[in-house]
């Protein structure tokens, strides 16, 4: 145990709810739970067993009826004397027994100080400990099954075999350093140095799709007033969250809001449709729309399928050069009922407003939902930009790749000085860095600064 002191913080989100948890972790977890909590059974406290009792005050007041449990260690979360008070989720009940729970001997905790002490204490490595909080964030299935893969150890297991590889190579070089004198047996230097440059770079090539899995990505909307944006925002969304009407021009501001598009998170921003005009309010919207489309890593051009291409389609559509952009034709519905002009032909005389081909064409209804899933894959498929992994096994951190990255550069360097001839005590250099990144993921070398920057994100409770 690293820790002489007991933490506590309320485990549980904000607000009401049908329960609330104060956490308790460190030497005297038991004393205070014991100081607090009166079972209705008298008896010792047997771990892992739930108990039902009262939460009391210093005068023996009943504050909540509740459950609790206690953990020993190192069986815990923390790895550490640990329990857990269940009482009814309001906050004025959550922050009295905290309080109790405090003035018993406890120290508030610290944001993710338990997550910390968990990886301080070996529970977990560092890798493992940052899955928790990705956990708790993530925002599609696709996300959260990444998350709970990393919880699980399979990253820390792949780092474990490369850092394998590269510390016996260490060794070897060091003892070629150190006994000059003396027989070292040759050992296979290029097989192992060429396997784990091949396993750090494929875990590389994984953090494009990863990040944007976990991160998510902004997608804006533009397009000439009435294009349906706003309804094309409803429609991808779910719900109402657009207001929408005949008139041309009703979003006057920029409104942003998370879809889930082929398991990406995915920022949609609905802007004003851009035109000149002498309204103010207006300007400021169209400046605001001009913004948006310069933040997005994707841009989808909403244009209307009842009408032939205007100028103005065709000064938006210069305006999105050098961006991804898809070709949105929206209420392809109307085209359906008229039948004077087919989608193809729609599709082939917009595909023209623009120099530069369009990276995708999807022809969609916002009233009646038609193309929508089309429109949501076409998303996903440029922002991620080829097949996702078929194992979900995938680097989620731009920490985690730029790290390893720069491991993979210094067993890059290391196999190439081996091949011209470098002397032992400088292939060790290269191969001390190499440990010294992959560490950095691991947990085995970093500094307090990094741990405070890592954890301070996470929530006080966990």
């Amino acid at each position: 145990m690293l820790y002489d002191d007991t933490i506590a913080a309320i485990a549980t989100p904000p607000g009401e709810g049908g329960i609330g948890i104060v956490r308790i972790s460190g030497r005297d977890a038991l004393r205070i739970l014991e100081r607090v909590f009166l079972p209705v059974r008298a008896g010792a406290w047997r771990p892992y067993r739930m108990r039902y009792g009262r939460v009391v005050d210093h005068a023996g007041v009943t504050v909540d009826e509740a459950l609790a449990v206690f953990m020993r260690r190192p069986h815990s979360f923390t790895a550490e004397d640990a329990a857990e008070i269940s009482v009814h989720g309001g906050p004025l009940v959550l922050e009295r027994v905290l309080q109790l729970v405090l003035a018993a001997g406890a120290r508030a905790a610290n944001p993710g100080e338990f997550t910390m002490r968990a990886f301080l204490n070996g529970r977990i490595d560092l890798a493992q400990a940052e899955a928790t909080l990705d956990i708790i964030t993530a925002r599609t299935t696709a996300a959260l099954a990444l998350a709970e893969a990393q919880l699980g150890g399979w990253l820390s297991g792949e780092l474990r075999r490369v850092r394998e590889q590269l510390l016996g190579l260490l060794a070897y070089c060091t003892a070629l350093v150190d006994f000059p004198e003396d027989e070292v047996e040759p050992q296979d230097v290029v097989s192992p140095l060429a396997a784990a440059l091949h396993a750090l770079d494929a875990l590389v090539a994984t953090a494009q799709q990863g990040i944007i899995y976990r991160q998510g990505a902004r997608a804006t909307l533009v397009g000439r007033p009435n294009a349906g944006k706003s309804s094309l925002l409803n429609a991808l969304l779910r719900v109402d969250r657009a207001i929408v009407t005949p008139i041309p021009g009703t979003t006057r501001d920029t409104l942003e809001e998370t879809a889930n598009l082929g398991g990406v998170p995915v920022v949609l921003t609905d802007t004003a449709g851009i035109v000149e005009t002498d309204d103010p309010v207006e300007r400021i919207g169209v400046t605001r729309s001009r913004q948006a489309l310069s933040a997005a890593d994707l841009v989808l051009m909403v244009v209307d399928a009842s009408c032939a291409p205007t100028v103005a389609d065709r000064e938006i559509a210069a305006l999105t050069e050098g961006k991804r952009v898809i070709l949105v034709l929206n209420k392809v519905d109307l085209l359906d009922t008229s039948g004077s002009v087919s989608i193809v032909v729609r599709l082939q005389e917009y595909g023209q407003i623009r120099n530069n081909p369009f990276d995708a064409t999807v022809a969609v209804s916002a009233l009646s939902g038609q193309g929508l899933a089309t429109l949501g894959a076409a998303v996903a498929q440029q922002l991620l930009g080829t097949v996702p992994q078929p194992d979900g096994r995938m680097v989620t951190s731009a920490r985690h790749r730029d790290a390893l990255a720069r491991a993979a550069d210094h067993v890059r360097d290391a196999l190439s000085g081996y091949g011209h001839g470098v002397t032992p005590d400088l292939l060790a250099v290269d191969l001390t860095a190499a440990l010294s990144a992959i560490g950095e993921v691991t947990g085995e070398s970093v500094g307090d600064d990094l741990l405070h920057a890592i954890f301070s994100r996470f929530c006080i409770g966990k």
